[in-house]
This record gives structure tokens, sequence and C-alpha cells, in this order.
């Protein structure tokens, strides 16, 4: 793709590490080390060949544009699954202030690699998606997670409604954009988190039937109502009809009634007893 002029069929993959302003001289060129290595090695454990990726660094950002060749639906799983597994990684050890935290967004369309970087509605879709007010109210809202993604409708609709992901429809939570010029619908999903749950604005996350970003399917229908226990785990209240003890200790209890994918995730037991 390096020696191609035009526009060409791209997917664009951006990234951007939340607070980086706000660190020192120090922090920040540990960061501006450490997040290609972190993005190199999940291409590589991704089996994605990044050699023919063109790649625009900008300190805490980084701007990825990959020709449409099939890779695609890796990009948003298998990429992005080891992106969220390299930053649990890296963020076990540290310290709340010090963790790398960081928002992805994916869109795919016609590209042009230009003398000054890309050209192209495709890549300024993706970066009004990557700066949008649902993606950064997700990473405030879910303030232990590493990573938060948006999909376009159209990857989402091409990629993981498709079929061709691991990822089920019912992780991704459909939010609408408005991000300067740009107004469309997009699919967000935050690994090991009910993006359905999740406050973006500030206030009460929407939960009727039909509500924007509220419990609908990829094809806008209501999804159906959750058990009235699910519905007290997101809201941080106790189910009363799970017994919560063991040998008169407090414990947390977490019921999954579908499936739960933990590839990447942590598993552990213990009481609130202290």
């Amino acid at each position: 793709m390096a020696d191609q002029a035009g526009y060409y069929p791209c997917t664009c993959i951006a990234l951007d590490v939340q607070s980086y302003g706000g660190n020192n001289d120090r922090r920040q060129s540990e960061i501006q080390h450490d997040l290609p290595r972190l993005l190199s090695r999940a291409a590589l454990n991704a089996a994605l060949d990044r050699t023919r990726w063109h790649i625009q660094a900008k300190g805490d950002e980084q701007l990825a544009v990959a020709p449409m060749d099939g890779s695609e639906p890796r990009i948003v799983d298998d990429y992005i699954r080891h992106i969220t597994a390299g930053l649990l990684t890296y963020n076990q050890d540290r310290v709340r202030g010090a963790r790398m935290r960081v928002r992805a967004a994916v869109h795919h369309g016609p590209v042009e690699v230009a003398d000054n970087g890309f050209a192209g509605r495709t890549v300024v879709t993706t970066c009004r998606l990557l700066n949008s007010a649902p993606l950064r109210g997700a990473l405030a809202a879910a303030d232990d997670a590493d990573l938060v993604l948006a999909l376009s409708d159209q990857v989402f609709q091409t990629t993981v409604a498709g079929g061709h992901t691991t990822l089920p429809e019912a992780a991704f939570r459909r939010v609408p954009v408005q991000e300067k010029e740009y107004e469309s619908t997009a699919w967000l999903w935050v690994p090991g988190h009910d993006a359905h749950g999740l406050d973006l604005e500030g206030g009460t996350a929407p939960t009727g039937p039909g509500a924007p970003g509220g419990p609908t399917g990829p094809s806008g229908a209501p999804r159906p109502s959750a058990p009235a226990g699910a519905a007290r785990q997101r809201a941080g209240q106790p189910d009363p009809r799970v017994r919560n003890t063991f040998k008169g200790r407090n414990l947390n209890v977490n019921n999954f009634n579908a499936p739960v994918d933990l590839r990447g995730g942590v598993v552990g037991f213990g009481s609130t007893d202290g």
C-alpha cells in the first residue's frame, strides 16, 4: 500500500491515552515509549502484519490505516482483545494515577495517504468517534476499565453483526454521536463491563425500550427486560434472592445469566469483611 496513490478502501484504528496532558514530563515520555510497544505486541499476537499499515504517531495518540484485506474482523476482535490484555498486565501493579487507560475507535472507508498525513472523511469520522462524548463518558463511568471501544455503524454491521468475530452483539451499546459536523450512530464496547448499565452523562443511564443508547438490539428492537436481580446488580444493590454469606462471612457475588467471555479477565474469591 505504501507505493499506491489516491484513495483506497482502508480500516482506520485510532487510540488515545486518557489524561495524558496531566502527567509530568517523565511520565509523558514513558507513555510515548510504552504505548507503541504495547500496540505492536498486540498486533503480533493477533497475527496482523503492521508493516502494511501506515501509522501516524501523535504522542499519546496513534492513528493507523490498514488496507482492507480481510483482516478487519481480527482488528476489531483479536487486536482489541490483545490491547486490553496488554493494558491489564501493564496496569496491574500500578497506582491509579499511573495507569494507562485508552479510548479506541474503528471505522472503514476510502483513505488517501497524503503528503502531510491521511486525507478523507473516513479518517475524520474515526477521529470524531475517538473524541465523542459517549466514549469519554464510558471511560469515566467504568473507572476500573483499561479500554473502551467505539465502532462505526458500518464496521459493527459488517464484522460483529455479520458474525465474523467472537464478540456478541449484545455486548455492544448503540449510542448517538454528535461531534462537530459528524452525527451518526456508533456501537460502544467496554471489555469486562456491561456497557448498557454505564452512566455516560453523569445522570441516570437510559433503560427504557427505544431510549437513546438504551436497551435496544442491533436492529433497534427493544431488548427483553433484565431480571430484577440483574437490574439490582447494575445499580450496585444486592439481590435478596442470593445468599451472600459463607460460614458467617460476607461474600461478593456476581451472577452471570448468559455466556461470559473471561479471556483477559480475572476471577477471584474473597470476603468483604476486611
